[in-house]
């Protein structure tokens, strides 16, 4: 491992793009700390300890921060995010859209300049509702958040959140083209993976107080290894399906003729399932926050974390949005007639709608399989950390809370700094990242990370 490192930085190209890919996340960094003029950071601080748990606090932890004091960069990658998304989505319904995509590098070009184009209006959009609602908000002291409210503070926010929006933007599209690895999940696992040294601290604090005790914590790293261990076998689980194509004669020279098969991932859906659930699940904590209204009240505290209806809605919502993503970034006719026009068949499948069938009805049980996978690394975490309110259950929840363990109803206590979304998230970009560097090895003749699994040439 050690040699591998060292061959990192022997080949100029990469040593040059790795350098390249730290020095803009250290610009990220550098503007999560830039502040919005007109804030008071001391009531800004008191007011986001109370919205934990909240859309905030969710979304705070993606900016590494910077929502939480309001910085430059408060608004992160999260609106190119949800343009890219809503990209995707109307590729299905637009037809213009769907013929771009279809015309290659010129169509890509084009649909990433009307993503760059949806997240500048996505964040004007967020950066105004934001300005207007901080500048309402009070602590519970009575502190206002802004001192000095009007509309000069609100164009002077609009402006300073959707410019570092942009420019957040704009480092991840160089670090995918001048570094190593795809920018924007970059920015998005460095502001993640900031607070584990800090959460790493309080850990270690927690066991000289007696807090936790050397056994608590011996079963937070055996679990969280054996979790990310987990994650790694599922991320590259695949269902190869064995294709056929018949021989072809032009000419003097044959074609065809050869085995392959046809990878499916177990979750082709990534992580965007699990955002899409955390999201919606956030959203009534963050209602109760900001309405306060006696009737709201009873349902937003059922959807909190711990309560049996908060998971029951959560993991219906991941297994939801796992076969709708995949049913947008996944067509099954396409491939089919695709196979068809090269002379490609399954064994024993007819061409054609039967190959369709088939291979729908693959993805079908994989993603089943996936979005179980999903659901399971984001509850558990969770469960650990606040357990399973037996007693939220109706009819027989008293019944029950009686005669069960207080490791279930009340969980662990351990302070899991990752909670599931996250942690699919670091992983699953390190993984990619390390791909990528290996490949990068491998090209240039040099011993990659995955001896075992590298391919050689002929010679």
């Amino acid at each position: 491992m050690i040699e591998s490192f060292r061959n990192i930085f022997a080949i100029p190209e990469l040593r040059k793009r790795l350098l390249f890919m730290f020095a803009m996340l250290a610009v990220y960094r550098v503007g999560c700390y830039i502040p919005t003029p007109g804030v008071n950071p001391a009531a800004l601080l008191e007011f986001m300890e109370q919205m934990q748990g909240t859309i905030l606090g969710f979304v705070n932890t993606f900016t590494g921060g910077s929502l939480g004091r309001v910085a430059i960069f408060a608004l992160g990658i999260m609106p190119y995010i949800t343009a890219s998304i809503i990209l995707q989505l109307l590729t299905v319904v637009w037809p213009y859209l769907e013929k771009l995509s279809k015309e290659g590098e010129m169509g890509r070009k084009k649909i990433t300049q009307y993503t760059r184009y949806g997240t500048v209006l996505i964040s004007s959009v967020q950066s105004t509702v934001m300005a207007f609602w901080i500048q309402s908000l009070t602590t519970a002291s009575g502190a206002p958040l802004v001192p000095n409210a009007g509309i000069g503070f609100v164009l002077m926010t609009v402006l300073s959140l959707t410019t570092g929006c942009a420019f957040v933007m704009w480092l991840g599209e160089q670090i995918t083209d001048r570094g190593i690895g795809n920018g924007i999940s970059l920015i998005i696992f460095a502001g993640i993976v900031v607070g584990l040294p800090g959460a790493i601290a309080n850990t270690i604090r927690q066991m000289s107080n007696g807090t936790l005790s050397l056994i608590q914590i011996l079963i937070l790293v055996v679990f969280m290894l054996l979790v990310i261990a987990f994650i790694v076998y599922m991320e590259r689980a695949q269902r190869r399906i064995p294709v056929q194509y018949a021989k072809r004669i032009v000419g003097r020279r044959q074609f065809g003729g050869q085995s392959t098969y046809l990878p499916l991932r177990v979750n082709s859906g990534g992580v965007i399932p699990v955002i899409f659930a955390s999201s919606i699940l956030a959203v009534p904590a963050t209602l109760g926050q900001m309405v306060n209204q006696p009737w709201i009240q009873p349902f937003t505290d059922a959807l909190v974390q711990g309560q049996p209806l908060y998971y029951l809605v959560y993991v219906v919502a991941i297994v939801f949005f796992c076969y709708f993503y995949v049913s947008i970034i996944f067509n099954p006719a396409d491939l089919a007639e695709n196979m068809r026009k090269y002379g490609g068949f399954i064994p024993g499948i007819r061409s054609g709608r039967r190959t369709a069938d088939y291979i729908d009805r693959v993805l079908t049980r994989l993603t089943l399989v996936g979005a179980s996978y999903l659901a399971a690394v984001s509850v558990l975490p969770d469960f650990l950390i606040n357990g399973f309110n037996v007693a939220g259950l109706p009819f027989i929840g008293d019944q029950l809370d009686g005669f069960t363990p207080l490791w279930i109803s009340q969980g662990l206590g351990l302070q899991f700094y990752f909670g599931g979304t996250s942690l699919l998230i670091v992983v699953g970009v390190a993984m990619d990242t390390l791909q990528q560097i290996e490949s990068q090895l491998v090209m240039r003749n040099y011993d990659g990370f995955m001896k075992k699994g590298r391919i050689r040439g002929r010679r």
